[in-house]
């Protein structure tokens, strides 16, 4: 399997695949670059080099104790660019990934990137405090690592069987190969990462990193979303950003980049493009 290992001493998995633009993807709490893998088949065949990594404790990538944490995610995926020599790449980051993407630009600079898109994102806090008071209670995201560690197997099947795909809208029917599919990515990483994430993604504040970025950011996010809600994300993040675009979709969950494949993509690949 290909990998690369960081200063630290940790593989990273990653999938590299096709030639032209990079577009590298930043995948979501608790999954993996398989996550992608619907975006990866049709932009490696629209001509576009397609690259995807395992985060550290997830997936394919070493199950370490420590390093869980935005600052260790940003440092490994700018040792992956620079591992391949990325220039003029497109990051696009989903949930936990989008935070990911922002906080590896600002802190590492725009040299290797041309553009980027955060969907469905956690920016710019998930968690309220007395500057945030939309953001949700701290004692949320506490009974989350406490379900983790009561048996996360289950607590997995119920996230993604229900609020993660909105399948617990009436409107919507469950599909169980996708539920399958969310599951065993969760399964594939490690407790601890995970665990520790779940602090990463909701108390992390990237207000300073948005507002440092210059490149085009396209900000993408549901209306419905049940995992990060709208009105303390997407809209707060385009208002920070130099040159972001907004744009909402209305009754999209959480996981619309596999839901709702055939507009993300779509709309993913006009921006590209523009």
């Amino acid at each position: 399997m290909p990998t690369i290992t960081t200063t630290d001493g940790v593989d990273i998995f990653y999938k590299d695949w096709g030639s032209g633009q990079p577009i590298v993807f930043s995948h979501g709490w608790p999954l993996s670059a398989d996550d992608w893998d619907t975006q990866m088949l049709f932009f490696v065949g629209h001509g576009f080099r397609v690259i995807a990594h395992d985060r550290r404790g997830h997936g394919r990538s070493s199950q370490v104790a420590d390093g869980h944490d935005m600052d260790h995610y940003a440092d490994d995926l700018a040792a992956l660019t620079a591992h391949l020599d990325l220039k003029n790449a497109v990051h696009v980051g989903h949930s936990t990934g989008g935070g990911e993407v922002v906080h590896y630009i600002a802190r590492h600079g725009e040299s290797r990137v041309a553009k980027a898109a955060i969907l469905s994102a956690v920016p710019p806090l998930m968690v309220q405090t007395a500057s945030n008071p939309g953001g949700l209670p701290k004692e949320i995201f506490d009974g989350l690592q406490a379900q983790l560690a009561a048996g996360r197997s289950q607590f997995y099947w119920d996230l993604a069987a229900g609020p993660f795909y909105g399948f617990n809208r009436p409107e919507r029917k469950p599909q169980q190969p996708v539920i399958l599919n969310w599951w065993r990515q969760g399964m594939m990483g490690g407790a601890k990462a995970h665990y520790d994430g779940i602090v990463a993604f909701s108390q992390t504040d990237f207000t300073e990193d948005l507002k440092r970025i210059t490149v085009p950011v396209l900000v993408m996010h549901g209306d419905d979303d049940q995992i990060v809600p709208y009105a303390d994300s997407g809209p707060l993040s385009a208002k920070l950003l130099r040159n972001g675009t907004l744009k909402t979709y209305k009754g999209f969950p959480h996981g619309m980049p596999t839901t709702e494949a055939e507009t993300i993509n779509a709309d993913l690949l006009a921006f590209i493009r523009s």
